[in-house]
């Protein structure tokens, strides 16, 4: 990786990277454990276990879109180190309603403790981008930013996985998840150590932006979320940057929320293959967000960001054609051994693989740029601004998913289709920011 290892031993780098960690393993632990133990241990129906992956996604997402203006504002306006504190305490209460939805099988409880972390990592979401360029060199934040990424998805593949080991099944058939209830909570007290470290990052004093909201604070959601959205929209590149990591997300909530039912339901196989399929996907962004800063040798540009996405449609696409043509299963689920004795299973995950490494490679140096383009003053309200946007297009997208599946009988399998092409208008989007910015 360029030159960007070094800033793990530096203190302006390490706690607030081992914090977001922390907060990333954890959102996927509890996301995992909960996914798993709906799908496998309550529900029976495909339709609907495939309806509440989009409406737990959906509801993780919404406090995104509904929240991210006051929390770009606070982080501003506000030394960010201390509301990383605030962050990280409220965490430990979330988990507490968390571990008890997960103890006692109630999926209001579960639904509401995901809700409830959607506004967590709302308000460190900005935090989290816009401290970087506080507290790196300019030519660190494209590895830093990458470095944050490959962690954050590391982060997600060990969550995933202890999340999928943790649901334990029972000898008459039914699952528990006591072990996955202790665990939420234990890494929520570690985040919040860990966030005790961050060090001071108070606003910075710069003129005010033209044509951007005047600092301070804003309570009215709606006026400031506009407000905020119109600002950033305005300026061409960041438009086209806010739209390309749009269409990113948008493409990986459709993903993330049909991995399990996609593993249940079109291949015929067991948790441990869901798990893995998402474990694949988080190493693959990983990979992705370390390859990205060697091929641009540290300096923030979009120039490999449309090649990237025509890559992730053509490996969903051939995802979608094996998905289609697998053979239907007996009825008992496949464990992993069992799954990798089916021809092309190996090039299922080379297919995920690929599309999780080009998504990676598409959306770092995206962030990167929103980071960087604009004064350190106002980098958070642009992240945030970006979360908004990010956050409805997952609304949507996910709505549409439950909406198409739910009346329209559109399978799982059809919804990788979608996704391919989506990826085309992404690629477009990416070349038009890479003309706009010359970069």
């Amino acid at each position: 990786m360029h030159d960007s290892l070094h800033l793990v031993r530096t203190r302006r780098f390490l706690p607030i990277f081992v914090t977001q960690f922390l907060g990333a393993f954890n959102d996927n632990l509890f996301r995992t454990a909960m996914v798993m133990l709906v799908i496998y241990g309550i529900y029976g129906d495909a339709e609907q276990e495939a309806t509440f992956s989009a409406i737990a996604g959906g509801l993780f997402i919404a406090p995104f879109f509904l929240l991210s203006a006051l929390s770009g504002q606070l982080a501003d306006a506000h030394d960010k180190a201390r509301i990383v504190r605030i962050v990280k305490t409220a965490e430990i209460l979330i988990m507490i309603f968390g571990a008890a939805g997960l103890l006692l099988h109630n999926i209001p409880l579960l639904l509401a403790a995901l809700t409830a972390m959607g506004v967590h990592s709302t308000f460190f979401g900005p935090i989290k981008y816009a401290i970087l360029p506080q507290h790196l060199e300019s030519d660190e934040v494209l590895g830093g930013t990458g470095l944050v990424e490959a962690g954050t998805y590391i982060a997600i593949l060990g969550g995933t996985i202890l999340g999928g080991i943790l649901v334990l099944q029972n000898p008459d058939g039914s699952y528990h998840a006591e072990w996955a209830a202790v665990g939420v909570l234990v890494v929520a007290v570690l985040g919040r150590i860990a966030g005790g470290f961050v060090p001071p990052a108070p606003p910075v004093d710069e003129p005010e932006v033209e044509g951007f909201p005047k600092r301070g604070m804003d309570w009215h959601i709606v006026r400031a979320s506009i407000r905020l959205v119109s600002a950033t929209m305005h300026v061409r590149r960041l438009f086209l940057a806010v739209l390309s990591i749009s269409f990113f997300w948008a493409m990986g909530a459709v993903l993330a929320a049909q991995f399990p039912p996609l593993v249940k339901n079109s291949l015929g196989a067991d948790q441990t293959v869901a798990t893995l399929f998402l474990a694949v996907f988080s190493v693959g962004v990983a990979v992705g967000s370390v390859f990205v800063n060697w091929l641009l040798k540290g300096q923030v540009a979009a120039r490999y960001s449309p090649i990237s996405a025509l890559f992730m449609g053509v490996f969903v696409l051939d995802l979608f054609r094996r998905v289609r043509s697998w053979p239907v299963s007996g009825g008992e689920l496949q464990s992993i051994s069992a799954f990798f004795t089916m021809p092309n299973s190996w090039m299922v995950l080379v297919d995920l693989l690929g599309v999780a490494i080009a998504g990676g490679m598409f959306v770092v140096p995206l962030y990167a740029f929103l980071t960087t383009t604009v004064p350190k003053s106002e980098t958070a309200r642009t992240i945030a601004a970006n979360n908004i946007v990010n956050s409805g297009a997952m609304v949507v997208a996910t709505g549409i998913l439950a909406v198409a599946i739910g009346f329209f009988e559109i399978t799982v399998a059809d919804s990788l289709l979608i996704v391919a092409l989506a990826s085309v208008v992404a690629a477009w989007l990416g070349w038009k920011l890479h003309q706009a910015c010359d970069c």
